[in-house]
């Protein structure tokens, strides 16, 4: 089976900044979580905070959402343009999604694809946020499910994902449009 990173890897873009985004144009008054969103993100950064509490924070937006599965609907709708032609040339329904993003978010495109998707588990009407699907624990996810040695390719932008990388019989690195081998290390 082939793995592959959401965000930067299949997909252009970072998803979660892109929703954001979106729903900020469609209600600007989730701009008042904006100074909590940019001191948690500091925190992060000093790393006085965990990711997950950062993205916690950045998610609490999403509590004044009431119609949620439209504004997902409505995202990709108009966000589709960003997925990478090389994943949409190559997708296979044994396909292994496995992202940091919320589930929420990327289901409806996986669910459209037939495949198999990995991703944080945030809450849609709260913005809570369990364990975020990032470097190692994405390794800690993926075992649950499947054994490591099945991993046949890996893709992803980023080198925090090395721990995943590592199982694939064969690893790529993805910047832009362009992807080639896994860095060596």
């Amino acid at each position: 089976m082939n793995v592959y990173d959401f965000d930067k890897t299949v997909y252009l873009r970072d998803s979660s900044i892109d929703f954001y985004v979106y729903n900020l144009k469609n209600d600007w008054t989730i701009l008042r979580f904006f100074p909590r969103q940019i001191v948690a993100m500091i925190r992060y950064k000093l790393k006085l905070i965990p990711k997950t509490q950062m993205k916690q924070t950045f998610y609490r937006y999403m509590s004044t959402i009431t119609n949620m599965d439209e504004r997902v609907s409505g995202f990709w709708s108009t966000h589709k343009t960003y997925l990478q032609d090389f994943y949409m040339n190559q997708k296979k329904k044994d396909d292994v999604i496995i992202s940091a993003s919320p589930t929420f978010l990327l289901q409806p495109l996986i669910d459209e694809w037939g495949c198999i998707l990995i991703a944080s588990v945030v809450d849609p009407k709260t913005g809570h946020t369990e364990e975020n699907c990032w470097g190692p624990e994405k390794v800690k996810r993926f075992s649950q499910k499947y054994p490591l040695h099945s991993i046949d390719e890996f893709y992803s932008d980023s080198l925090s994902d090395t721990p995943l990388a590592n199982h694939a019989k064969s690893a790529f690195f993805v910047t832009g449009t362009k992807v080639k081998a896994w860095p060596k290390q």
